[in-house]
């Protein structure tokens, strides 16, 4: 039975909102997960004021973690956040039944919603698509934020199939990393009212919240979480000028921290702060030695916010 827009709307205004990290993964120089460090993580977000996080997704480098691994990420930051703060798992994967079995464990789990990207590398049509998000949400009764990262999937989820999603039970949100703030502020005419959707691109993030989006999965809020918490709470605020100065401070951080592919220059920043060391698994490497500068630079700006 499809929802009412009205309780569509009040199902999706249950979701977080503000500034919500997707949380890196630390791991060991034998590539084993560093859980001390991660838990150590987690609690510094509770401090800092961050809204809620994300546990496994690309920044946490869910494409190399195993299966067990993956399910044990979940439990484990619902566990160390002890609700004090919301955890959204991802859960995406480019199998359907992948993606139904890691769904349903993070609601046995307790997550508040789950995260699913499109699927990557099989390059689904837009039918392909709406049915595999369609199968997700009806076999698991829990919120689910549909991911459109067309720039790592090869597959863009279009605006009408976004809004077909849209009006299913449990699809209540939208993670927008395209980038595109115009044809955010188009899909935001067009989805029901209360329909969740969030920036999953740091640069252009604080603009779509000024025109509405619920918040922002972010990148660079692993590394400057008070910072963006007091960006993303503005930005909510329509408090203008306070938005332009922060982003304006903290803009080449976002751009250097896709110097490499994410999450290698974000495990550098945080390695720096001493939050943890930066190890990676293949065919993730360390970051190039020629981009440590710029990185640094841009951090010590962004360190000049807190």
């Amino acid at each position: 039975m499809i929802q009412s827009a009205n309780t569509h709307g009040s199902l999706a205004g249950s979701l977080p909102c503000g500034s919500i990290p997707a949380l890196i993964t630390p791991m060991s120089s034998d590539g084993r997960i560093d859980w001390s460090a991660y838990r150590r993580l987690i609690d510094w977000h509770v401090e800092s004021g961050t809204d809620a996080i994300v546990a496994v997704g690309t920044t946490g480098e869910s494409a190399t973690v195993s299966a067990s691994e993956h399910r044990e990420l979940i439990e484990v930051a619902i566990c160390q956040a002890r609700g004090r703060l919301p955890v959204i798992a991802g859960t995406g994967a480019n199998s359907t039944s992948e993606a139904i079995e890691l769904t349903r464990f993070a609601r046995d789990a307790g997550a508040v919603a789950a995260l699913s990207v499109v699927p990557y590398y099989n390059k689904p049509t837009q039918a392909g698509l709406f049915s595999h998000f369609k199968a997700i949400a009806e076999t698991v009764d829990m919120p689910l934020i549909v991911y459109n990262v067309p720039g790592r999937t090869m597959v863009d989820l279009a605006d009408d199939t976004i809004c077909r999603l849209a009006e299913l039970p449990n699809i209540l949100g939208l993670k927008d990393a395209t980038g595109d703030v115009g044809r955010g502020i188009s899909l935001m005419r067009s989805l029901p009212e209360g329909f969740a959707v969030y920036s999953g691109d740091d640069p252009s993030a604080a603009a779509l919240m000024l025109l509405g989006a619920r918040g922002n999965i972010s990148v660079t809020a692993n590394i400057i979480p008070a910072v963006m918490a007091h960006l993303c709470a503005a930005a909510r605020a329509g408090q203008v000028d306070l938005v332009r100065k922060i982003s304006r401070q903290i803009a080449p951080l976002h751009k250097a921290l896709f110097v490499e592919p994410n999450p290698i220059p974000v495990k550098w920043a945080l390695e720096r702060l001493g939050k943890h060391s930066a190890f990676y698994r293949l065919p993730l490497s360390p970051l190039c030695p020629s981009r440590h500068a710029e990185v640094e630079a841009a951090l010590r700006l962004a360190l000049d916010c807190t």
